[in-house]
């Protein structure tokens, strides 16, 4: 683990003291977001030093064309690029005609950042000493809206310390943008116009080939001591920029402060020709509020979600600090409110891998939001893929594959696979079953019964579909095989018969087998309107049930162990320990044919289909497989921690659970794998939530019932979540002494806790020892 610099706070993140290494991974670390905008945490101020600009707006991307060394049929023509947008939080500052800038200037005398989890507002001040002499104390707060979406507001303000300065403010709106990852250096965005009109600024602009219009704009208010200024600012105009220039001579402790509003508005929630008319109307309603009632209203937002996603850790302030951490980026990221949007990734906090939808959402992410939001926030998440059934069965037939079969993509923004490494794009298909799994988990969890035969059904049929395609009968083994594949272990490419694979395509041929026959009893008018559009048969799904009950499962010859894929043992078995701790991680320091060549695991795999399929196999077999993938396993995935975590707490390992917790809680905070300056890793975290519920809590569903198996790591003192079943908020407080289950809302629930059912109500509590 590396040495963090943040300070340890229950509700804060905090950075002390100025430091230029640290900039570009603070500025993902204190990042903002609101589900449909975000940025990372650049100064407001020039800065000359290294930084990694980034505005992201949710939706808007760019199909940045394909480009690889070796062209193979099948590959997606292009990558879709969450992009960079328009610069609004921009204020350039002068001092007596020199530039504020913290990495040119004299010195930084203090320095202090925080980020309120609890209020959703980011904070930042600093003492600094010009060249000029002139010292200057700057306090910056700003968020981002939970309240209106397409609203952030900044308080910028300047004192100067020592002596009166002429102070020259100048916010903007940039175009002059560009993501830090192009594959062909083109320009995504094209400047339409930028203009002022009665003080509000507009940039308006287009992306290229994706052609989404976007209205970025402005409104900055100047105040000394508290007191609006009546003087009219400058408006400047240029072809990609526009600003307004504010300037008075100040005398020595008195406080300018500029209140800027702005934000982005999209052609896809409003009109084209209605973008900027809309833009005045909310940038007006914002400056009569003004930005205390602002952040009073958008702060509450945040209150009521902490009510249901809050996780208390008593005696530990490191894993407090990072549950909460991880918790808050999740709701930045994603409040469930569009349909059209998903989880990428890496968030609004930077842009690697596109900033796109990968199967993390349904393995990793879907629990988080049923168990802490309306059941229709994770519902949407599955109207997503639905959406896309066309695009998934497109993307199949481009691999071969008919008949109605679909595979959805490993990366995506509309639909369309935009993954162009072979080895993923063709073989990593794994993700369809996380996407039935999911259906199915959400059923289970949330007792939703109109998503399936509404909607997923039809997803599930492509699915079934693809696997009935993808299958081969061999001749020699009798059975059915999946060859050419990558599993979830990365380091692992083009193997047949990935043991995963190929059980995760058992289950999914025998569940939506049997969604068919339910619908079909159940929901007479759905299931006859789902076999006029799919044209299923009872022949073809029997066909499923054939294939299922013979495919293939590779195990180990003695030890009853299922292996991770065809010729696994033919490696040389050696355990991590074996690895000279300078080649850590080796991904960084091995060839690729030498990771290839070796038995290590990036993640689980083997111990994937333990976790999603945990009621098929017992303890002990569990046990069994955990010793003997785990210790060949580098967790070089941010996605592996949190799966071992949870089964290490099944297993009653608790301080190996507990391990692995703090490592993936603390990824990006201690910054473990030494890239968090590139972005958080937003997916994992639902992890890091699930370790604590799922596994400390020993959380699941049962035969329809909701039970816990809780236990609580020794370095706690106690813990407690509240979850939302089934319409009821049921609040679990752990300790070494005694487990409490309260019901918060009307009405009785049913549980199970160690095996044993009782009945829950508002008027009682269950407490055990």
């Amino acid at each position: 683990m590396n040495q963090t610099y943040i300070v340890t706070n229950p509700w804060k993140i905090i950075e002390q003291g100025f430091n230029p290494e640290h900039i570009t991974a603070s500025e993902s670390i204190f990042s903002l977001g609101n589900g449909a905008m975000g940025q990372r945490a650049n100064f407001e101020e020039h800065y000359s030093g290294d930084s990694f600009q980034g505005s992201y707006i949710g939706g808007v991307y760019y199909p940045d064309k394909t480009r690889v060394g070796w062209w193979k049929n099948g590959y997606p023509d292009y990558f879709a690029k969450v992009l960079n947008a328009p610069n609004w939080i921009g204020i350039d500052v002068q001092i007596d005609g020199e530039t504020l800038d913290l990495f040119s200037c004299k010195s930084v005398h203090s320095f202090y950042r925080e980020l309120d989890m609890q209020t959703g507002v980011y904070t930042r001040t600093a003492e600094i000493e010009l060249h000029n002499g002139a010292i200057i104390r700057l306090v910056s707060k700003r968020f981002l809206s939970m309240d209106e979406n397409e609203l952030g507001a900044i308080e910028y303000q300047i004192t100067p310390i020592n002596k009166e300065a002429r102070v020259d403010v100048q916010p903007y709106l940039d175009g002059k943008i560009k993501n830090n990852d192009s594959n062909w250096e083109d320009p995504f965005w094209k400047t339409l116009d930028c203009s002022f009109e009665n003080g509000t600024g507009f940039l308006m602009s287009k992306t290229h080939k994706s052609h989404f219009n976007v209205c970025t704009y402005m409104k900055a208010q100047f105040h000394i001591d508290g007191v609006v200024q009546k003087e009219t600012a400058t408006p400047l105009i240029k072809s990609d920029s526009c600003s307004v220039k504010f300037s008075i001579q100040l005398k020595q402790g008195k406080t300018l402060k500029t209140v800027k509003y702005g934000g982005y508005l999209v052609d896809t929630n409003h009109k084209k020709i209605h973008l900027k008319t809309q833009a005045k109307q909310l940038v007006d309603s914002a400056c009569k509020k003004g930005f205390d009632l602002l952040k009073k209203e958008h702060s509450k937002q945040w209150q009521e979600i902490w009510k249901t996603s809050d996780i208390v850790i008593d005696g530990d302030d490191k894993a407090q600090q990072a549950i909460r951490f991880n918790i808050f980026q999740l709701n930045q990221t994603y409040t469930g409110d569009d349909a059209r949007l998903n989880i990428g990734p890496k968030g609004f906090t930077g842009e690697k891998y596109g900033g796109s939808t990968y199967w993390d959402t349904e393995a990793y992410c879907v629990p988080f939001y049923m168990a802490t939001k309306q059941h229709q926030v994770a519902r949407n998440l599955l109207v997503y893929r639905y959406n896309q059934l066309d695009k998934a069965i497109e993307n199949a037939q481009k691999l071969g594959l008919k008949n109605g079969a679909a595979l959805y993509p490993m990366v995506t923004i509309n639909g369309e696979e935009c993954h162009n490494e072979w080895e993923i794009t063709f073989e990593e298909i794994h993700r369809n079953a996380a996407i039935a799994f999911a259906i199915f988990n959400y059923e289970r969890y949330t007792a939703d019964l109109s998503y399936v035969p509404e909607m997923g059904l039809e997803v599930l049929i492509g699915i079934a579909r693809f696997w009935k395609e993808r299958v081969n009968f061999s001749e020699e083994k009798k059975q059915y095989v999946i060859l050419g594949v990558t599993g979830p272990n990365e380091y692992e490419n083009n193997v047949n018969n990935n043991w995963y694979t190929n059980y995760a395509a058992k289950w999914c041929l025998e569940f939506t087998h049997k969604k068919i026959r339910e619908i079909e009893k159940n929901n007479p008018e759905d299931f006859l309107r789902i076999v006029e559009r799919t044209k299923i048969t009872d022949k073809e799904t029997k066909q499923w049930l054939e294939i299922a009950e013979a495919l293939y499962l590779p195990v180990h010859p003695n030890k009853k162990i299922y292996l991770q894929q065809d010729g696994f043992l033919d490696k040389v078995l050696k355990d991590v320990n074996h690895i000279d701790p300078k080649e850590r991680p080796i991904n960084q320091n091995w060839s690729w044919d030498r990771i290839l060549r070796s038995p290590y695991i990036k993640q689980a795999d083997v111990l994937q289909g333990f976790y999603f399929f945990n009621e098929h196999f017992s303890l002990e077999e569990l046990e069994k497989h955990f010793d003997f993938y785990e210790p060949l396993t580098v967790h070089e995935s941010s996605l592996s921690p949190c799966i071992h975590s949870i089964l290490a707490a099944k297993l009653n390992r608790m301080e190996q659970a507990y391990s692995f917790y703090l490592r993936t809680s603390r990824l990006d905070l201690d910054d473990y794998n030494s890239e968090v300056h590139e972005g958080l890793h937003i997916t994992s975290m639902a992890g890091t939530w699930m370790s604590i519920v799922e596994g400390f809590g020993g959380m699941q569903v049962k035969n329809n019932i909701l039970s816990f198996e809780p236990r609580i790591p020794k370095h706690w003192t106690a813990y407690s979540f509240t979850i939302n079943f089934r319409e009821h908020t049921l609040q679990v407080t752990i300790s070494h002494q005694e487990k409490k289950f309260e019901l918060k809302t009307e009405g009785q629930l049913k549980i199970q806790v160690n095996g044993v059912s009782t009945s829950l109500s508002s008027v009682n509590q269950l407490t055990l020892a």
